[in-house]
């Protein structure tokens, strides 16, 4: 549904989008991650034809969205950051309004009107201004103009900014509903949501693609993937991190707190994919030992993302020599 090639934007001699590709299938949702100023927004403003880019090319259900846009659009819904709306309006009023562009008219148009309250639970604020509503209510209200026309397409940024627990889990609920027959691409700084939502995941830094993949892979890519934790009672500490640091496929053996009798320790896998021989080798090691915890860590999204868009010279420097070339 959405085809990305070797997609760049340049803002005069900031290169915001570095020459990225990917694809979003039918039935796919997919988390795009970053730090603040990666390119996530600016990347999303091109796949809807808000900006043009500076070189690449964007498909939307296989129209090219710089040569045939029209089609291409209406097959997007769009929430953008800071949910924007016209405040003056009633929830009532700008849904009709948002429904009316569509192209929505008669009983269809009430049909989606009706659908999306009650999907985005605002049957108690249609009457009210937009101006009068809670952040919560009103990103919910621009979250309902963005599905309003049932789109194929769901492209959304920061869809629960603002939101509290509560909304936060109907919006993600939503969205993995949705997910099963639309393609969605939607930002956020919530690691917990990429693992609640997301089949895949993409991080961007710098303007360009670091990491793809399920949450499952990307979280092996921690250190702390496919290590294995575990607690023993009265085993004295030097006996613990000698005869743990000799597991044949141990890459490391570390001490992570000691509480009064008892000692928890964290062993490293040399190379992944070997739980089963590496947990045999753990457990000879520590037989006969009281052992009362014992468990395989899958890793953390977070040590992932952190690990990956640390600032690198380098990539400063490579960026600029892309850029000039973008000029020429």
């Amino acid at each position: 549904m959405i085809q990305i090639e070797n997609l760049s934007r340049a803002f005069g001699q900031k290169l915001a989008v570095d020459d990225i590709s990917f694809t979003v299938e039918r039935g796919e949702v997919l988390g795009f991650l970053g730090p603040n100023g990666a390119g996530k927004s600016t990347t999303m403003r091109m796949i809807t034809g808000f900006i043009p880019p500076s070189n690449g090319k964007i498909r939307v259900g296989g129209y090219d969205m710089l040569a045939q846009p029209i089609p291409a659009k209406r097959l997007i819904g769009y929430l953008p950051e800071n949910a924007p709306a016209y405040v003056d309006m009633t929830v009532r009023s700008f849904l009709d309004f948002c429904a009316d562009l569509s192209g929505l008219r008669g009983n269809a148009r009430r049909a989606a009107i009706n659908r999306v309250v009650e999907m985005c639970f605002l049957e108690t604020v249609l009457n009210q201004s937009v101006d009068t509503l809670s952040k919560g209510f009103r990103h919910r209200t621009c979250f309902a103009q963005a599905i309003i026309h049932d789109p194929d397409v769901l492209i959304l940024d920061e869809p629960t900014d603002g939101l509290d627990p509560n909304q936060k889990h109907e919006i993600r609920g939503l969205i993995r509903r949705m997910g099963e027959r639309k393609a969605i691409i939607f930002s956020t700084h919530i690691l917990e949501e990429v693992e609640a939502v997301c089949s895949r995941a993409i991080i961007i830094d710098r303007g360009r693609i670091v990491a793809n993949g399920t949450p499952q892979e990307l979280k092996q890519k921690s250190e702390t993937g496919g290590a294995v934790l575990l607690a023993v009672r009265q085993v004295q500490r030097d006996q613990v991190a000698d005869r743990l640091s000799r597991i044949p496929s141990a890459r490391r053996a570390v001490i992570v707190k000691e509480e009064k009798a008892q000692i928890w320790a964290r062993v490293y896998p040399k190379t992944a994919n070997r739980n089963a021989e590496f947990l045999r080798e753990i457990l000879e090691a520590v037989n006969g030992w009281p052992v009362e915890e014992l468990r395989t860590e899958e890793g953390r999204l977070d040590d992932v993302f952190r690990s990956i868009t640390m600032p690198d010279t380098a990539d400063v420097t490579q960026q600029g020599e892309k850029l000039n070339k973008l000029k020429g």
